[in-house]
């Protein structure tokens, strides 16, 4: 099993799994735990065997009454049924841990190839995606797939034995017993196929509208605010009952597919039709009453997997269809691979583009953009809203490839890097600036994760202007702060973004517009906390403010997608027309 999945970030010793399809990846999952998959088919075999050994048991008992060595007999069948009975328990046991064990590995481990993949694939791929429905895959299409192995499939197979091993038992008491139970199988098979039909496609629904649920709900949570300001609360519940309903309609439709269910009618007719052929015998004389007593009981035993297959193969469906939900997430093609053996050094933060022109979904974005960053210089680049801007700075860490030209860092091309070698040396401050909820330290060494100590996480702080205000926190650098660091003002994740990247020591600076929305008392401690993370590193800055752009070497401006000038700040001034009037707008 061969993975090709194209992927940013990848782990050592990864496990591949089969993904040609749902089910060739549920075996494939299944057989990496084949110690306990053995140990489930010894078991579930034992136990059947013992179970449909108990009938024929009994029906001997019948016969053994008017025997001359009567008690004799029924004693040693009294003890082969306790010891059938002892066996039938252990192999439950078996049969049942082993099954639990499987089910929750298979999630897990499905979990885990998700995430990873999930990790792994491009910022384009994750902008097309509705987060909820990535969710709703993660979790409940997750989830499904254990309700699939355990009680599903466990009761798919005991029911499977519990059909064939009786039938053989029958043909070893008579030969001619077998015409009513194999009519019934074929009858049997021939609708549990009807049935199945028709609830595959109802499953693939319920799957699917589960996903838009939850992902109609998780964009109203995560855009709550925008929600209230605009007094929209009834319009989105409205979306929500819509969804939610369409959800309920096909559990519904479930239960009309299982309502026509035909097996157990055919199970009555087959019961009635084995009794009378069984006295038509018996009246022959060609059967015992003790074997007739055994054949009805074993007769019975086929009310188990006519009965239990209503529900288990309904899970069986609803897996299949989680399996093709995750697999088609999984298997959806990324942009760019991590490029394991490409080119690995330290940077000097030498950037140039080269005729660059890129496009996103078909829309040109940036055309021919050519410039030169010499290592520590700052680049300023401003332009209208919509220009190409952030998305010319995307293009040096490769959150996007350009379609035509190259941006070479260091004299190589950016595709020819490793990209963890790359990335790892290249740190972005966004205006719209990321925190976890976890401690302010954990926020701070996130870019380094274990490998950074209290007293850098520290350092890196007290050069970000922001020391002061975490150590008035009752918890200080402890404080867990609140999902996207709503429990902070601004200027403080601002500052705190500035620290995370001092911390990881990088060779090249994104600052893309991050004190946009900073007023200007906060602005002064976040001008002290830049100006010292923009020693010694080559720096694009996206900026309106005159007091940064003072401080650029070189100023690119941007018009739809193209370099109309560039120069210093002074030059520009004097001669282009467009950056006269970005500066009479914003300052």
């Amino acid at each position: 099993m061969v993975n090709i999945e194209k992927r940013e970030f990848k782990v050592a010793d990864e496990y591949f799994y089969n993904r040609s399809g749902p089910v060739r990846w549920l075996l494939s999952h299944l057989w990496r735990h084949k110690l306990f998959l053995t140990s489930f088919a010894v078991s579930v075999l034992s136990l059947n065997l013992v179970h449909a050994w108990i009938p024929r048991l009994t029906g001997q008992a019948f016969d053994a009454v008017t025997a001359s060595d009567a008690r004799a007999q029924l004693i040693r069948i009294a003890l082969l049924i306790l010891l059938a009975v002892i066996i039938r328990a252990v192999g439950d046991v078996g049969s049942s841990y082993s099954c639990e064990v499987l089910g929750k590995r298979l999630t897990r481990d499905a979990r885990d190839e998700l995430y990873l993949s999930l990790l792994g694939k491009s910022l384009t791929f994750h902008n097309r995606q509705r987060i909820g429905d990535v969710m709703a895959r993660a979790t409940g299409d997750v989830n499904t797939l254990s309700d699939m192995i355990v009680p599903g499939a466990q009761l798919i197979v005991d029911s499977f034995l519990s059909l064939i091993l009786p039938i053989i038992f029958i043909g070893f008491l008579r030969v001619e017993l077998l015409l009513a139970p194999l009519l019934f199988t074929v009858a049997f098979l021939f609708a549990l196929r009807h049935y199945m039909n028709q609830l595959s496609p109802v499953s693939g629904a319920m799957r699917m509208h589960n996903g838009n649920m939850d992902a109609t709900l998780n964009e109203a949570v995560v855009g709550i605010e925008v929600v209230k300001s605009a007094v929209q609360e009834a319009q989105e519940l409205n979306k929500f009952k819509t969804s939610a309903r369409l959800y309920r309609d096909f559990f519904v439709k479930q239960g009309q597919v299982q309502a026509f269910y035909l097996p157990q009618l055919i199970m009555g007719v087959a019961l009635a039709g084995a009794f009378a052929h069984g006295l038509f015998l018996v009246v022959q004389g060609s059967l015992t009453i003790g074997d007739l007593i055994g054949y009805m009981g074993l007769m019975g035993l086929l009310r188990f997997p006519t009965f239990i297959s209503i529900f288990t193969f309904s899970l069986l469906q609803m897996g299949i269809a989680s399996a093709e939900r995750i697999l088609g997430l999984i298997n959806q093609e990324s942009d760019m691979d991590e490029n394991e053996h490409g080119h690995r050094d330290n940077l000097n933060g030498d950037l140039r583009f080269e005729n660059v022109t890129f496009s996103y979904n078909g829309h040109p974005v940036l055309k021919n953009i050519s410039f030169h960053a010499k290592p520590g210089q700052t680049i300023a680049i401003v332009g209208q809203t919509g220009s190409g801007k952030s998305s010319l700075t995307k293009l040096v860490n490769r959150t996007y490839d350009a379609d035509d030209g190259r941006v070479l860092i260091d004299g190589v091309d950016v595709r020819d890097w490793s990209m963890d070698a790359l990335r790892s040396q290249i740190s972005t401050i966004e205006q719209d600036v990321f925190l976890f909820s976890r401690t302010v330290a954990q926020n701070i060494a996130f870019g380094l994760g274990q490998k950074a100590d209290r007293t850098a996480i520290e350092q890196a702080a007290h050069e970000a202007q922001a020391h002061d205000f975490i150590t008035r926190f009752a918890d200080g650098y402890e404080t867990v702060i609140g999902e996207r660091g709503v429990t902070l003002s601004g200027g403080q994740r601002q500052r705190l973004a500035i620290a995370r990247a001092l911390l990881s020591e990088p060779r090249i600076l994104i600052l893309d517009d991050s004190t946009s929305a900073i007023d200007s008392a906060t602005e002064d401690e976040i001008q002290k906390a830049i100006q010292r993370v923009l020693e010694g590193r080559t720096t694009l800055l996206i900026t309106h403010r005159l007091s940064q752009i003072r401080w650029a070497d070189h100023v690119l401006v941007l018009k739809g997608g193209e370099i109309v000038d560039q120069g210093t700040h002074e030059e520009l001034l004097a001669r282009c027309d467009l950056y006269q009037r970005i500066f009479a707008r914003y300052n």
